[in-house]
């Protein structure tokens, strides 16, 4: 009922003794009324400004107004106000009319009976009028808001069907489609076999089995496989995640999402290579080592041994009780002399195998000796450029550049056919720059990727673990350039940090 609030009644009418009549009517039927009358246009447009109406109840023609202006001022300001015409007379032909133009119901003033109940059925669906408009722009909104979300999702987001007869199709695909696949939206939800055939053959029947277990068991579809888009040449791992419900007619309905994950399908790659590439360099070290080992206990035993053996039987037939020409003993010390010196020469030759004691003297002068070292031994002129006389750097840093420094020269004098090397040594603000350019032939991609290429595999490793970066290239007419750059304060702080590490847990062991 309505009469819980005041009805706000417009009337345009001329006669003040017809409109008593109706409001009169309005209140016997239980309305409380907030009312204005008037017959002009000018009063039309101050009473439309007043408030907003409920209804508007007008005559046909007044003598300053026509309803047919009143139709269109409520046009004009865009009003969902209900037009009821009350007329004394007017033929059908002109009630038909008025109609089409818009009023909302037409009555004569002599027969008043359907007043009320048209009244209320007009606020009836006014009402419902506005609840729907509330409702539409709610919608609106929500519609807006989902196409935000999809349009900035990484990936397309889906509703999939499968019917009772294994029948597929596409209820919704968001625009990231046609990036994905290559598909337009409405393109699949045309055809829907269209992203099968995208699979890759070896891919296909996994998800189609994966589509049939999680349909029939209400589980979340998850499929990953490889699909090639239509004119891209490229082929793309996608991740496909779905979560089912059942309607009642036995369909399956998936809401999901796919996804491009071929960056992070070769992020997995190459983690796993890198894996491979490290236990076989780490068994290549290994095996060096042990042949390194054997090697210096070959020369130990061979060399070292044998000398002290020659110089035990030297001394042998000094230790006898023989009376001897003081010759023979001067000659005895003269042999044993030459063999204690042959056992100097050989533990300062393995020793600088094992660490060349140039090292203590610096870097620069360590990488300039094993320059000049490679020049006496192979013939390939090597010069060294360095602006500083000295790079005071660790020990252990020092080590590992003269290694990576020792290991581009064997490189070099084993593949390059190189006749001249330039070596440019800098310290620039915290970091070491090392760079070695060979005239050669020019290491190719073919040799960097070998599978048993262990020099080139060893040094990146070793720059890797110093937190630097590690770069050769190649050119068939200049040659190989390889260039290294070590930060000098991470390096020392890893060693610091690995230093306290050792020293707590001896001190836990103790």
């Amino acid at each position: 009922m309505f009469n819980e609030e005041k009805l706000k009644i417009l009337m345009v009418e001329h006669s003040e003794a017809d409109a008593e009549k109706i409001l009169q009517l309005l209140v016997q039927s239980g309305f409380q009324l907030d009312y204005i009358r008037v017959s002009t246009i000018v009063e039309l447009h101050d009473a439309l400004l007043v408030r907003n109406w409920d209804v508007i109840l007008s005559d046909y023609h007044l003598p300053q107004l026509h309803v047919e202006e009143v139709l269109c001022i409520i046009k004009e300001q865009n009003l969902d106000i209900p037009l009821i015409v009350v007329s004394g007379r007017v033929d059908e032909e002109a009630a038909a009319h008025i109609m089409a133009l818009g009023a909302y119901d037409f009555m004569m003033k002599k027969n008043l009976a359907r007043l009320v109940p048209v009244i209320r059925r007009s606020l009836h669906e006014v009402d419902n009028y506005q609840r729907l408009i509330v409702i539409q722009n709610a919608l609106q909104k929500s519609e807006t808001l989902f196409q935000a979300i999809t349009s900035n999702l990484p990936g397309v987001v889906f509703q999939f069907l499968l019917t009772t007869k294994n029948e597929t199709s596409f209820l919704y695909a968001s625009d990231a489609s046609e990036t994905l696949l290559g598909l337009s939206p409405q393109e699949l939800i045309d055809n829907p076999e269209l992203f099968p055939d995208l699979i890759l053959p070896d891919d296909r029947q996994s998800y189609h089995q994966l589509l049939i277990t999680s349909a029939e068991q209400l589980s979340t579809w998850n499929w990953e496989g490889c699909i090639q888009a239509k004119g891209d040449n490229d082929i793309k791992w996608i991740s496909l995640r779905a979560t089912p419900r059942r309607t009642p007619d036995r369909t399956t309905i998936w809401d999901g999402i796919m996804i491009n994950i071929t960056r992070n399908k070769l992020v997995e790659r190459e983690i796993v290579r890198s894996r491979e590439q490290l236990a076989e360099l780490s068994s290549y070290l290994q095996r060096i080592k042990e042949q390194e080992r054997a090697r210096i206990a070959r020369e130990i035993h061979d060399d070292i041994g044998g000398t002290l053996t020659a110089i035990k039987c030297e001394l042998l037939p000094c230790l006898d009780s023989s009376q001897r020409k003081i010759e023979f003993y001067q000659q005895k010390a003269k042999s044993i002399e030459c063999l204690v010196d042959r056992v100097i020469d050989s533990t300062r030759r393995i020793s600088l195998d094992l660490r060349p004691g140039i090292l203590d003297c610096g870097i620069v002068a360590a990488v300039q000796w094993q320059a000049k070292e490679f020049s006496d031994r192979t013939g390939i002129a090597c010069r060294v450029s360095c602006i500083n006389e000295e790079i005071p750097l660790d020990s252990d840093l020092s080590i590992a550049i003269f290694r990576v420094f020792q290991e581009t020269l064997t490189n070099i004098s084993k593949h390059a056919h190189a006749s001249r090397v330039q070596v440019k040594l800098v310290e620039l603000d915290k970091l070491i720059l090392l760079e070695v350019i060979d005239n050669g032939c020019g290491i190719t991609s073919g040799d960097m990727e070998k599978h048993n290429s262990f020099g080139i595999i060893g040094m990146r490793e070793r720059c890797q673990q110093l937190k630097g970066n590690f770069h050769i290239t190649g050119d068939s007419e200049k040659g190989t350039k390889v260039t290294i750059l070590i930060p000098t304060g991470n390096f020392e702080k890893q060693i610091k940090h690995e230093t306290d590490l050792n020293n707590k847990l001896k001190k836990n062991t103790s």
